[in-house]
């Protein structure tokens, strides 16, 4: 998953403001296919392309190309930009500028069929894609200085100014080793982000338990336990009050403990998957048990922490433990067949060489994660502020969701090798028995409990067809006990959906046919959130009220801090 550091994005992003001449011949447009962008890339990869389908794109780009500089010549008017990047009146209105864009979005439209033209596996296809798709996203005209009218424009208005700022906001993002997402000024972990009350009641070296404090007078006397993914900061499930899924399940009568993963620095090099699992989930799990007194308690999971969470239970119900009264999977992988985009980070080089680095011992830095995922919208995550930060020399508003998505966290090298390998490259978490976790056999269907299962429809991180089967891993000889919920949006946003805005839908369908497409096909939309349908899920398995208790923690467990705790404060390194 190696990307670009900061330091030489910077250096080469300079580097094409200061010689134009690096960049434009990839906007020359000649008659021969091979000045199409990308042409000599395809080749000097290996790749190969039939004869008669490299014929057929050489005439379709000249025709076209020749169509694209006989208007232009004829009417000096400016081509039509159907692209958002181009959606402004300064490309509109400047002739040569929306040309020059004309020209690079045939160029892009021709390079991409060129990569799916290409002789290859579909593994190796797919890389090659996302590859070319890079480059393309990378050489928009948009994101140059010399070619960017909005940001000459810009430039005219602020007499310099915006170019001084933007040079200003480069070298602060160097700095900081990121390009700013948000206005980082604006947000503070416990402050305004992660504010809903609570105490941590236990730590150790992997995580902190929080339980917040009740909101109503009565409870359900099962509790709820949260297990937010380790390699993303779990203030994502509590960013501010009016969109805190925390808040939400606290308000809705639920004791709420949640896990706040430690950002893991050298001291922790050596940890490894069962370390998660046995230090961290299944403590949590024991510990919440404890607290309230009940044998069985309401569990959610959200992406990786649904992988962890998933495993846990399948490790307990090895030793003869059932402690879910109800599971709740959000945007988790259990059946890694479709890994989506992520299946170009992953093969067998790819994964011995983070082995040889990092079984042993090691950090993943955050920094190459947060790199990687940025890498699947480029366009939105990566050029959209190079563009506004730097060309035009504008401070980035604050937002809460990019903020924390700028929060990076670092992964135990022995526990990222072995997530790697056992789930993206082999599969191997859905085989019963295959694999050894904690001393102890894996088998999901083990399981036994009624199971929430979210997918978003959107989601470029876990595709919902993959979500979907974990339908069928779960309670697969009483798949009544499933009940899937498929929100609109993606990864994220599908997921932090709050209820009282009323915004987006969703899909529900009672029957578990064995295609997602044949789900799909039978299901019903509704309006708003699905938070709603999960908070029936857990009152459903919640047992009955009781009142609440104003004492957080026990005895043993005694409050040890406010929340958010330390833990979820620590920077990666």
């Amino acid at each position: 998953m190696n990307m670009p550091d900061p330091q030489a994005f910077a250096n080469a992003w300079m580097a094409q403001i200061s010689d134009p001449n690096q960049w434009q011949s990839w906007f020359k447009m000649m008659p021969e296919m091979d000045a199409v962008p990308g042409a000599a890339l395809l080749r000097d990869a290996g790749a190969t392309v039939r004869p008669e389908a490299m014929e057929q794109m050489r005439n379709e780009y000249m025709g076209e190309f020749g169509a694209l500089w006989q208007e232009f010549l004829t009417t000096g008017k400016a081509p039509s930009l159907k692209d958002r990047r181009f959606s402004s009146e300064a490309w509109q209105a400047n002739p040569v500028s929306a040309f020059n864009a004309a020209s690079y979005l045939l160029n892009s439209k021709f390079l991409m069929q060129m990569a799916e033209a290409v002789d290859a596996s579909p593994h190796q296809k797919q890389k090659i894609r996302f590859a070319v798709q890079q480059v393309v996203d990378a050489m928009s005209p948009a994101n140059f200085l010399a070619t960017n009218p909005e940001a000459h424009q810009k430039l005219i208005e602020t007499k310099g100014e915006s170019l001084t700022k933007g040079l200003a906001n480069l070298l602060g993002d160097i700095q900081k080793g990121h390009i700013s997402l948000s206005d980082e000024k604006a947000f503070e972990v416990g402050r305004n982000l992660a504010t809903t009350e609570g105490q941590v009641v236990y730590e150790n070296e992997l995580f902190q338990l929080i339980q917040y404090t009740p909101l109503t007078k009565t409870v359900r006397e099962r509790p709820l336990l949260m297990v937010p993914p380790c390699i993303n900061k779990y203030y994502i499930l509590d960013l501010q009050p009016e969109n805190s899924l925390v808040r939400y399940a606290v308000e809705q009568g639920n004791t709420v403990f949640l896990v706040s993963w430690r950002n893991p620095d050298q001291s922790l090099a050596g940890t490894t998957w069962d370390d998660y699992i046995e230090k961290g989930t299944i403590t949590a799990i024991n510990i919440a048990r404890e607290i309230t007194r009940q044998d069985k308690l309401n569990v959610l999971g959200f992406c990786v922490g649904g992988t962890l969470l998933s495993t846990a239970l399948a490790v307990l119900a090895a030793r003869g433990e059932q402690p879910a009264a109800g599971i709740t999977l959000l945007t988790t992988f259990l059946d890694f067949s479709d890994t989506g985009v992520l299946n170009v980070f992953v093969d067998e080089p790819q994964v011995q060489l983070r082995e040889q680095t990092l079984k042993s011992g090691g950090l993943m830095p955050g920094r190459d994660l947060a790199s990687t995922f940025s890498s699947l919208r480029p366009n939105d995550l990566v050029w959209n502020y190079v563009q506004s930060n730097y060309l035009k020399g504008n401070e980035p508003p604050p937002f809460d969701l990019l903020y924390w998505n700028s929060d990076s966290t670092n992964l135990p090298g022995p526990m990222f090798c072995w997530y790697l390998r056992n789930t993206y490259l082999e599969n191997s978490l859905k085989v019963p028995g295959k694999l050894t976790v904690a001393g102890e056999k894996i088998d999901l269907s083990k399981i036994h409990a009624p199971a929430f299962i979210y997918a978003s429809r959107e989601d470029h991180i876990v595709p919902w067809n993959s979500a979907y089967q974990s339908t069928k891993l779960l309670n697969n000889k009483h798949p009544e006990l499933n009940k899937f919920i498929l929100g609109a949006s993606g990864h994220i946003a599908g997921v932090i959906n709050p209820a009282a805005k009323k915004k987006r839908s969703y899909w529900t369908n009672d029957a578990r046919p064995a295609s997602h497409d044949e789900w799909f096909s039978g299901a019903a939309e509704h309006p708003g959130s699905w938070w709603s349908e999960w908070s029936e899920f857990l009152a459903s398995h919640g047992g009955k009220d009781v009142k609440a208790r104003s004492k957080l923690g026990n005895a043993k467990y005694e409050p040890i801090e406010a929340a958010p705790g330390r833990y979820v404060k620590a920077k990666a390194d």
